[in-house]
């Protein structure tokens, strides 16, 4: 993407099913668990930038020592930052104590059995280290300390903050992350004192009360009591102060969470490859949670999945997930992106008059290369097509020279634009910012014939087009290419989001901001009054009650008229080319992702009643100049 979304969080979970000194023995270090906790979090760097933090639970430790530890650091380097600092402990041990598990366990801080990490990017625009996770509930009951963390975003903040004061609470923040921290604390509070008076009244007392607090802990029961309401897209992991842990995904299956099992270990994380690559596994060994379901994983070790919500009818993992945000090792993913390239062959050959002999093909760095090679795959497979015809037509008079001229046939790729410097912000003038920005690519000199080529370049979306108004089509037209084709392997992007991308004012979209401009082309503005009047009028209705009445911008349009006056808008002044810019339909999207079915960004279906109010409000926002999240 030319202009890159801040990502989403990622989560990583271990639970070390063994004695440490199992580890110890087999793999050569007590520190196991730390060391893949390490990598799960560094492959998934890729979905935070803004801060990491990790927590480590040790399991039957005295009383009157620590039991959970966390650390915690802002920035892109904070999972180096974390890492070191949990090392930082064990650098004055000498290497015989440091090797000696039983020492460490006795001794030595983040020596535990159960490992949560995060990586943080806020959707709400709340930062600083207070917000970064994990987030810690301590109590003197040790059943009653909750780690949490995840990768979620709530639409009813409101509602579900209102629950905890009608409760009696007295929140001390009014954001998600604390508000679900209360929220499972309240009830991990409220099912430890039911077990602990039931216990109680077998007479039991003391360690043998506590042991049967924690055997009997319902996790099960707790998590479906506590998210009875949570509307939004969600995996939240937790660890229990006792040794129990759980990772939840909600029950529309919008965030992903996968894991795997045997007789070490259970591992959690936000996505495939990262596992796989952690622990040299096969594709087939890693299962993803259910929508709904939850991986709950006792002190004992006993691991069961549980349907804590049922799964609801409209089940919507995120599509936009899958084009861009997920990493493209993941062998479906990369299977599913070239097929996005793939599909979109028909409309690329109609845009260059199916003129393959005078048209290069190339990328926007980097993350469109597995579209390109979809696309370009697609392409050859019509050539050659192609030269079989032109073969067989010729027949048995077909000469030598004509044979070799048909055979010699090639598609054209090149690697035309190079991401050459990252925008720094201490240019404070808008001049100075705009210059910079026309030269944060550049381009390859000579690499296609000017003035007799199309020049076809895919990207795998846009959202805002800003990049490609200010820096792309600008080199590319140096090159002087007789037509530039800018292809998006993502349908055109109309809504925003609420689940967990940063993507929420309508003026972020190109494609919104396209069809409002045609409308008052066309002396249409009073659809523009209407939504208005319509999406105002259910300001303070219910979120179950909202209609999506954004999607009547669009509908006077065809989807080519919008792509049209898109590429008009954010083809700069004085470009000589022609510009065309091509998006990916969204029947093409579902044949490309079929499991994918969340597309709210494209088609403005929300799976939650939420979206639906995050839409008429971001709506109103744009229409009233406010100039805000609209969640």
């Amino acid at each position: 993407m030319t202009e890159p979304l801040k990502h989403e969080c990622g989560i990583a979970m271990i639970r070390l099913l063994k004695p440490l000194e199992y580890y110890q023995e087999k793999y050569g270090t007590w520190q196991y668990g730390l060391n893949k906790l390490y990598l799960l979090m560094e492959k998934q760097h890729n979905r935070g930038q803004e801060g990491a933090g990790l927590a480590v639970v040790k399991m039957d430790v005295t009383p009157g020592k620590e039991f959970i530890f966390r650390e915690r650091a802002e920035g892109s380097s904070a999972i180096s930052k974390i890492f070191s600092d949990v090392h930082r402990n064990y650098e004055n041990i000498p290497p015989a104590r440091l090797n000696d598990v039983f020492y460490a366990k006795e001794n030595l801080p983040f020596t535990g059995e159960l490992f949560l990490g995060h990586l943080r990017y806020s959707t709400t625009g709340k930062s600083g280290l207070s917000y970064v996770h994990p987030f810690l509930r301590r109590n003197n009951w040790i059943s009653r300390n909750l780690v949490l963390a995840g990768n979620f975003n709530m639409t009813n903040v409101d509602e579900l903050f209102n629950e905890l004061v009608a409760e009696g609470q007295h929140p001390r923040e009014y954001a998600d992350t604390f508000v679900l921290l209360e929220k499972l604390g309240h009830g991990l509070d409220r099912e430890v004192q039911y077990q602990y008076d039931k216990a109680s009244k077998t007479g039991a007392s003391g360690a043998e009360l506590n042991s049967m607090i924690e055997k009997n802990l319902d996790l099960h029961f707790l998590l479906n009591k506590a998210s009875t309401n949570w509307d939004g897209g969600f995996v939240i992991c937790g660890l229990i102060g006792c040794g129990d842990a759980f990772a939840y995904r909600d029950p529309w299956g919008i965030r992903p969470a996968f894991y795997y099992q045997d007789e070490e270990i259970v591992v959690v994380a936000s996505e495939r490859p990262v596992i796989q690559t952690t622990f040299n596994l096969a594709v087939e060994d890693i299962k993803e949670l259910d929508p709904g379901q939850a991986i709950i994983i006792k002190k004992d070790g006993a691991v069961s999945l549980s349907q804590i919500q049922d799964r609801k009818k409209t089940v919507s993992p995120c599509s936009f997930e899958r084009i861009y945000f997920s990493r493209g090792s993941d062998a479906d993913i990369y299977r599913e992106r070239k097929e996005l390239g793939k599909l979109l062959l028909p409309q690329i050959l109609k845009s260059i008059d199916n003129d393959i002999d005078h048209t290069v093909f190339s990328f926007i760095p980097n993350t469109a290369e597995v579209a390109f090679y979809g696309m370009t795959e697609g392409v050859d497979q019509y050539l050659q097509d192609e030269k079989q015809k032109a073969i067989l037509s010729k027949g048995k008079d077909i000469t030598d020279q004509e044979l070799a001229g048909i055979l010699s046939r090639r598609i054209r790729t090149e690697k035309v634009a190079i991401k050459d410097i990252k925008l720094r912000t201490f240019i404070a003038q808008d001049n100075g910012r705009d210059d910079l920005a026309a030269h944060v690519y550049d381009i390859t000199y000579n690499s296609i014939d000017p003035y007799q080529d199309n020049l076809v370049v895919i990207d795998d979306s846009i959202v805002r087009g800003t990049t490609l108004k200010q820096s792309i089509i600008k080199i590319l037209d140096r090159l002087n290419p007789k037509k530039i084709v800018i292809v998006s392997s993502s349908p055109q992007i109309r809504y925003p989001d609420c689940y967990g991308i940063d993507m929420s004012r309508m003026t972020e979209f190109a494609a919104f901001r396209a069809a409002i401009e045609l409308l008052k082309e066309n002396n249409m503005q009073s659809v523009i009054d209407s939504v208005y009047k319509k999406s105002a009028a259910q300001r303070d209705k219910p979120k179950e009650e909202i209609v999506n009445y954004v999607k009547e911008i669009y509908a006077p349009f065809t989807d080519k008229q919008i792509s049209d006056k898109i590429a008009e808008m954010l083809t700069p002044k004085g470009t000589k080319a022609k510009v065309e810019i091509i998006f990916q339909s969204v029947e093409n999207l579902h044949k490309a992702c079929p499991n994918n079915k969340g597309d709210w960004y494209f088609s403005g279906n929300y799976p939650t009643p939420g979206g639906m109010r995050m839409v008429n409000t971001a709506f109103l926002n744009y229409i009233e100049g406010v100039d805000k999240r609209s969640y």
